[in-house]
């Protein structure tokens, strides 16, 4: 009827052989969480929305999406021009998508000029693609690092581009 239990044998248990005594509690608490914890994610990009008006300078290490206008620089990360947007000023970024309108420098390592695009001004960079239908008015240069030079090196004024 009762059965004898290795519980009272002298000797190793079971459970003991399995895992050394304490090995659980030695473990600090989350690691196993940790391990598999996704890397650290970008922050969703800064939306202006199309009835906003901006008159300032706005500066970022993230994303921004420009949907409605902006008077004064901008200097980001990724810098998308939305469609019915309107940026009057210099716009420095890494990459730079223009399907609205830019009054001013653009300066970037990668700028593209959708169909929809109007740029008035001088467009420095290290790649650029435009599109069928975009319109622009202005200079290119190409440069290996166009982050690296000052807004200053560049001639600014129509009578200074012609030679």
């Amino acid at each position: 009827m009762f059965s004898k239990s290795k519980i009272n044998e002298p000797g190793p248990k079971a459970s003991d052989t399995d895992t050394p005594k304490g090995t659980e509690a030695a473990k600090p608490a989350g690691s196993d969480f940790k391990a598999s914890a996704p890397p650290k994610s970008k922050p969703a990009p800064s939306v202006l929305s199309s009835d906003l008006l901006i008159t300032g300078n706005l500066k970022t290490s993230g994303d921004i999406q420009v949907e409605g206008q902006v008077e004064g620089d901008i200097r980001a990360h990724l810098l998308t021009v939305g469609e019915g947007a309107t940026v009057k000023g210099e716009v420095v970024a890494d990459d730079v998508v223009v399907n609205g309108r830019i009054v001013g420098r653009v300066r970037g390592l990668k700028v593209r000029l959708t169909s929809t695009a109007r740029v008035e001004g001088d467009i420095i960079h290290k790649t650029i693609a435009i599109e069928s239908g975009a319109h622009f008015e202005g200079s290119v240069q190409r440069q290996d690092d166009p982050l690296a030079t000052g807004s200053k090196k560049m001639p600014t004024t129509a009578t200074d581009t012609k030679s």
